[in-house]
């Protein structure tokens, strides 16, 4: 009984090299239309709190608020630069910086960059297969050194890091008295599933 356990741990453990198979990949990898769906999802949501943010006075967009990145302008811009330092990772490049969220006066400002980056972004997803979505891939992070891990998590790592600033932003708008909008996952099934029954 001990062997064994042994033996399944050594297998747990174990390397490509040493099984032929990629340890990175779990038995419930994701699809690429998967992917696309998340990423869709990923879009509609930035476009709410966008437009959620359209409320706000210019005073307000940039007003400091004691939060991760301040304002609601430096929050939505922080999910911007890590929008677009990813896709640069993804494409084989290792940015040193984020961009300077004081580039953006204003919320059409940065709704205008972040629709360019959006159609890159998009463009680039929906163009991947399996075999892409399972390659590892190598990238230097800002403060943390050079790592290497499969597409697929880095790509779901995007996805999830926006909701949970989103959700920040959400808090920041109630403090400054607008109204946020729904950017919940099954919101955005339900409205889909509206539009094709439609």
């Amino acid at each position: 009984m001990r062997g064994e356990r042994q033996r399944k741990k050594k297998k747990r453990r174990s390397t490509p090299t040493e099984t032929g198979k990629n340890r990175f990949l779990p038995e419930g990898k994701m699809t690429p239309q998967e992917m696309r769906v998340l990423y869709d999802y990923n879009a509609w949501a930035n476009h709410r709190s966008l437009d959620a943010a359209s409320a706000l006075t210019a005073e307000q967009f940039v007003q400091p608020m004691g939060s991760s990145f301040g304002s609601v302008r430096d929050t939505l811009a922080h999910l911007y630069g890590a929008e677009w330092i990813w896709l640069e990772r993804f494409q084989g490049r290792s940015p040193s910086s984020l961009p300077d969220t004081t580039q953006f006066k204003d919320l059409a400002s940065l709704r205008e960059r972040w629709n360019e980056l959006e159609t890159r972004l998009l463009g680039f997803v929906r163009g991947l297969t399996q075999t892409d979505l399972e390659r590892v891939f190598e990238y230097k992070t800002l403060k943390f050194g050079v790592y290497s891990n499969p597409l697929w998590e880095s790509l779901q790592h995007v996805v999830n890091h926006g909701t949970y600033h989103r959700g920040q932003v959400t808090t920041l708008l109630r403090q400054l008295g607008a109204q946020p909008i729904a950017t919940d996952l099954m919101h955005f099934y339900r409205e889909r599933a509206t539009a094709a029954g439609a």
